[in-house]
């Protein structure tokens, strides 16, 4: 076919999509939708199934014919690239890629010794309510029986609908199951497989994804500076549209993954909106999922799709239902990583269960689709914890915050690595509200404070149980309404499995202890030493082993100053670590020419027995940077005292 008429044809397909976009018969909901709907409209519907939000843990397999060199991720890509670790493999193992390319890899991926059904039941026993495929990656070679592409599984290289196997044997064990598509990407990706070497022997012999007769594989050249994550040409973006729709309608998945935001504006809407409406349930809702990321190129509208994370997670709870995708290793196999270990796993899954996430795990599968026997023990160190603890995982929902403790998981792609330890507590609750899960990361001491958990009152047969353990478990309230709970005294061989623990509270009226509030994302910490200090001789000064306060602060005439940073609009509940031996003092809290509040600091008895007073609350109609000062609220009244810092915490809505 000669490059006019693909063009042409390319816009007939764009325009065709374009069309459907405009007309699709029903919104997301599954109602009728007046013809001018667009797929945006129709994704506004969108609600998370239950299934997703109950399932919590699911498994990947991120596996195809770039397992082959065992060399990682990326390699049929990086094979293109001079100086890069997989060109330099492969000219060692392989040879030139002018002479020897990515398609010749394909045939190696033999998949000789994968079973399905045997690796299926071991994710079910590991506890994964869903699984998940990978379609197809950059390397634009499908793992599904096409009809309208050549280049995959079934036609070479094992030979066997590799998509369709794992759907039947995910059916088989009850799991829900998704594919993952890479393709948006591959057009950009794959583009280097079109160069040459610029030095050396083979200098200026062009690789062999220039030449003409293997473009279905490694894609037509693309136009100069079209090199984003996702391209712009329209003929990709049809081909893309046409080959992703023929995934979806042939296998019908609960879930569909994109790597990137939603591609290419509305061709991508109306591929999502087609996915959504091809299964209705009987309340008019769809029953599926897509997810795709927030980041880079693409688009992410929240509440339409699910958000993904890659390798990291979100600082603090989602309103909206969100998944990390990761893996135990690389994620392709390779020879050179090690393994993550069973304590990463599951301190992974409850960080993010407790934030109102979903994990999504790659297990990865070597070239001939077994596992290494290091990789089949960890999971079955995972079946025994979640066969213990799964009812604190499973169709549960976030309490009022995540957790406390010395590790905050800071938001972000590729953030994974944290060293949990026993002063880290993890919440989550039942669907009902009464049962609270305080997840501990460590074998905790003689006693456990819940420091988020103020108790507010408790039946006749309220309890605590550590899951696991048969016997009793003793607790007590302390002066500041948090439970304090006693740990029984257990040799290592005889605690519930590890690596963390779980004490589930039954018969509590419970609600979110004041200081926790503090602990939040978007809460500020304003110190002694930032503040700008007003007067002659208000100073700062440092008592013991405590932090420097704000001292000498005698004159009524003194004030402090602080520039706050606010990342949210909306209310701020305020609160101070005071000392005085005086008597009792007021002070005010005010935003420069905005709003102000005050309150008493009682009598402490030492100047270095410190109080945390609640301040009141101050609002903050945008995000922005504010002057905040603190100043005597009466001069007549006033009393020295110390300050330490000022905490102010965004008030949940």
């Amino acid at each position: 076919m000669n490059t006019k008429h693909a063009t042409a044809i390319a816009w007939i397909i764009l325009a065709v999509v374009m069309i459907v976009v405009r007309s699709m018969p029903c919104s997301a909901a599954g109602n009728p939708a007046p013809a001018s709907t667009t797929a945006a409209d129709s994704l506004k519907d969108f609600k998370c199934p239950e299934w997703f939000r109950d399932a919590k843990f699911g498994i990947w397999s991120h596996w195809g014919p770039q397992a082959v060199p065992m060399n990682g991720d990326w390699y049929a890509r990086g094979m293109y690239e001079p100086g890069n670790k997989h060109y330099k493999y492969h000219l060692e193992h392989y040879g030139h890629p002018s002479e020897f390319g990515y398609k010749d890899i394909i045939p190696l991926w033999k998949a000789e010794k994968w079973n399905p059904e045997r690796l299926m039941a071991l994710y079910k026993k590991a506890g994964a309510k869903y699984f998940v495929s990978m379609g197809v990656h950059h390397d634009n070679f499908f793992l599904w029986d096409s009809k309208i592409h050549k280049w995959n599984a079934v036609n070479m290289g094992p030979k066997r609908d590799v998509v369709g196997d794992w759907q039947k044997a995910a059916k088989k064990e009850g799991l829900y199951f998704g594919v993952s598509e890479h393709l948006g990407a591959s057009f950009t990706w794959f583009q280097s497989s079109h160069q040459a070497d610029k030095e050396g022997p083979k200098a200026g012999v062009p690789y062999d994804g220039a030449d003409p007769k293997y473009q279905d594989l490694y894609h037509f050249p693309a136009e100069p500076g079209d090199n984003g994550w996702y391209s712009n040409n329209p003929k990709w973006h049809a081909q893309w549209f046409e080959r992703i729709k023929e995934l979806v309608d042939n296998y019908q998945p609960d879930l569909l993954y994109t790597d990137g935001g939603l591609p290419f504006g509305d061709v991508g809407r109306t591929l999502v909106a087609h996915f959504y409406n091809s299964k209705i349930d009987a309340a008019g809702k769809t029953d599926r999922v897509y997810t795709c990321k927030s980041i880079g190129s693409g688009e992410f509208v929240p509440g339409s799709y699910v958000q993904d994370m890659e390798r990291g997670v979100l600082p603090g709870i989602n309103p909206f239902p969100w998944q990390t995708d990761t893996s135990i290793g690389d994620w392709y196999y390779n020879r050179n990583w090690k393994f993550r270990d069973v304590n990463w796993t599951i301190h992974m899954l409850i960080d993010i269960v407790s934030k109102n996430g979903n994990l999504l795990l790659n297990v990865v599968q070597r070239p001939d689709g077994s596992l290494d026997a290091e990789v089949e023990q960890m999971l079955e160190k995972v079946a025994a914890w979640m066969a213990v603890n799964g009812e604190a995982i499973y169709a549960t929902r976030p309490w009022l915050t995540f957790g406390e403790g010395a590790v905050k998981a800071g938001g972000g792609h590729f953030k994974e690595d944290f060293a949990y330890s026993n002063q880290d507590i993890r919440y989550t609750r039942s669907k009902d509200d009464k049962v609270l899960n305080a997840f501990v990361l460590g074998w905790p001491d003689k006693t456990i404070t819940l420091r988020s958990v103020r108790v507010d009152a408790a039946s006749s047969d309220a309890k605590v149980r550590m899951l696991g353990y048969d016997g009793g478990i003793e607790y007590s309230v302390n002066a500041e309404k948090q439970l304090v709970i006693t740990i029984p005294e257990l040799p290592e061989g005889k605690r519930p499995v590890g690596p963390a623990w779980t004490f589930q509270l039954t018969g509590f009226t419970v609600s979110l202890h004041p200081s926790a509030q503090y602990d939040q994302p978007g809460a500020v910490v304003l110190t002694a030493e930032k503040a700008a200090l007003e007067g002659d001789k208000i100073n700062t000064e440092q008592k013991g082993d405590l932090a420097k306060n704000i001292g000498f602060w005698d004159s009524p005439q003194d004030k402090a100053h602080w520039l706050v940073a606010i990342k949210q609009a909306g209310t701020y509940q305020i609160r101070g670590e005071f000392a005085t031996a005086s008597g009792i003092s007021k002070v005010t809290v005010e935003v420069e020419s905005g709003p102000s509040t005050t309150a008493e600091i009682p009598n402490t008895g030492s100047w270095d027995r410190t109080a945390w007073v609640e301040l009141g609350k101050l609002n903050f109609e945008k995000p922005g940077v504010y002057h905040l000062v603190l100043r005597a609220a009466d001069a007549h009244s006033w009393k020295p005292v110390n300050v330490w810092r000022i905490q102010m915490a965004p008030v949940a809505k």
